[in-house]
């Protein structure tokens, strides 16, 4: 794993270790701009990583470029475990959404200097702007930069190379709105998606279309493996009832993370009077 190396004009990666979901085991941070440079997720708790991390960002603004700060795309541990280690570190703001930094100050208390980004504002880096996009669903504050100019996306968790994307309806996640966000996306006529975690994706029109086709697929069996269990039993089925029909294509030690995902469907369904 090489770290970091330039992705896009003006973007660099450097992965960190961190405690996600597999298949993943890293996720991807963000060198963004020229004169002016925004890091982008704060991910890792681990110590031997954060250790390099901070090296690396510390080597981008000794090269006479300027940290300006430090975003997070939404409050996931994945993605969120250093953000005030690093904004402290580097003695720069924290950028994120106000949902976002709502929960982050309920976790780490105080968060020191921070700025709210709000939906659709330009983030001007040097000699090139990056668009702001809110796009909830997977995380109330979620956040994606886009680069208009360069036609590339910084998603976030909106997608990932290799896997799909959780919505939790636990952690005030929302399939309804996570599919619409991931139809706006498409909208962009992105050529460039860079996702949290996996290779940077080069057709990103025909993820997005798979995504949400695969979404959809999903909510169709989960749907009828509700109402053919609710006909036999006589009663709403719980979730852990119709995930053995709705996943059958899935490896069995997936279905504790296929109930959530089912009742995020199961969510959506009954707030559009399906069941």
């Amino acid at each position: 794993m090489t770290r970091p190396r330039d992705v896009a004009p003006g973007v660099a990666l450097f992965p960190v270790r961190t405690p996600t979901l597999p298949p993943a085991t890293h996720t991807n941070t963000f060198a963004v701009g020229g004169r002016e440079v925004l890091l982008v997720e704060p991910a890792t708790p681990y110590e031997d990583e954060r250790a390099a991390w901070l090296s690396w960002a510390r080597a981008v603004a000794s090269g006479g470029r300027r940290v300006v700060g430090v975003l997070v795309t939404h409050h996931h541990v994945d993605h969120a475990s250093a953000a005030t280690v690093f904004a402290r570190g580097l003695g720069v703001p924290l950028y994120g959404h106000a949902a976002t930094l709502e929960r982050l100050k309920d976790r780490f208390a105080v968060l020191g200097e921070v700025r709210e980004v709000h939906d659709g504002e330009r983030i001007v880096l040097g000699d090139r702007a990056w668009t702001a996009l809110h796009t909830p669903g997977h995380a109330p504050g979620h956040l994606c930069l886009w680069d208009e100019e360069g036609r590339t996306l910084i998603a976030g968790d909106m997608v990932a190379n290799g896997s799909t994307i959780l919505i939790p309806p636990d952690d005030d996640g929302d399939m309804a709105t996570y599919i619409e966000q991931l139809r706006r996306l498409d909208a962009l006529g992105t050529t460039l998606v860079l996702p949290a975690h996996g290779e940077p994706i080069d057709e990103p029109h025909a993820l997005f279309q798979y995504y949400v086709s695969h979404r959809l697929m999903r909510e169709d069996k989960v749907l009828r493996a509700f109402l053919g269990r609710r006909a036999a039993l006589g009663r709403d089925p719980d979730v852990a009832e119709i995930v053995p029909e709705a996943y059958d294509d899935t490896p069995v030690h997936l279905w504790p993370l296929a109930r959530g995902a089912a009742e995020a469907h199961l969510i959506k369904l009954r707030r559009e009077g399906r069941i």
